[in-house]
């Protein structure tokens, strides 16, 4: 894989796991809705695959031994796996009951996290261990913190 394609992957993996599955504990702790958790989905596969995108293409562009075909490439790639890892929530929100959609997507989105990490920490010579340990620590405390901010909306606004 050529590294700016490797590149929009590992950022748009992280970021449609990590943002996605915010988005699913917080809208659900607050509203234990489907409709809401499904549109939530289709809005952060959408906005945030274009946003994450132009981050990346700005930031790209912020460093001048890119070339104008690279920077374009790790935009399109980041836009295209955010999109694709963000929709692949909608599967178990979809087919399960909410309750068991968001513990399977937890299951999910650690499973993705790990493998990326696995195989970054081979590539870098580091331990595996530790770099997955880190990265889902970081999930981890996304979720907790989602979580209770669903609660902290449903009970303040509703």
């Amino acid at each position: 894989m050529k590294k700016s394609i490797r590149k929009g992957f590992s950022f748009g993996l992280t970021s449609g796991v990590i943002t996605t599955l915010g988005l699913i504990i917080g809208l659900n702790s607050a509203t234990n809705s489907r409709l809401a958790v499904v549109g939530g989905i289709i809005t952060i596969a959408i906005a945030d695959s274009f946003s994450d995108a132009l981050g990346m293409h700005l930031s790209e562009e912020s460093e001048a031994e890119h070339t104008h075909k690279t920077i374009w490439k790790v935009t399109k790639a980041t836009a295209f796996y955010k999109f694709i890892f963000a929709l692949s929530f909608l599967i178990p929100v979809l087919l399960l009951s909410l309750r068991n959609a968001v513990i399977v997507s937890i299951i999910w989105g650690v499973i993705l996290l790990s493998i990326l990490s696995y195989n970054l920490a081979k590539r870098q010579g580091i331990s595996a261990w530790k770099a997955i340990r880190e990265h889902l620590f970081i999930a981890l405390i996304v979720v907790i913190i989602t979580y209770y901010l669903g609660i902290f909306v449903a009970n303040v606004f509703v």
